[in-house]
């Protein structure tokens, strides 16, 4: 599962707000808001797709590990 801080990052790479991924993802300003802050366990279904949307766009996400969590992005035209 991917944490606040990639979704955070992620929507840097792309540039994206938080009210474009939002529409991008079909879920709600104030559910994705509230799980960028960490305030909060979003649903399943919501993660799921945030992480998507992300996906879409050309988003990698790294997985935790000795060097840390990350994302990169795969096609900087996207």
């Amino acid at each position: 599962m991917v944490s606040p801080r990639q979704i955070r990052a992620a929507r840097a790479l792309l540039g994206w707000s938080q009210q474009e991924l939002a529409d991008k993802a079909i879920v709600s300003l104030n559910a994705l808001a509230r799980l960028e802050s960490g305030k909060v366990d979003s649903r399943l279904s919501t993660m799921q797709a945030i992480e998507a949307a992300l996906a879409r766009a050309g988003v990698e996400f790294l997985p935790a590990g000795q060097r840390g969590e990350g994302v990169r992005l795969l096609d900087p035209q996207a």
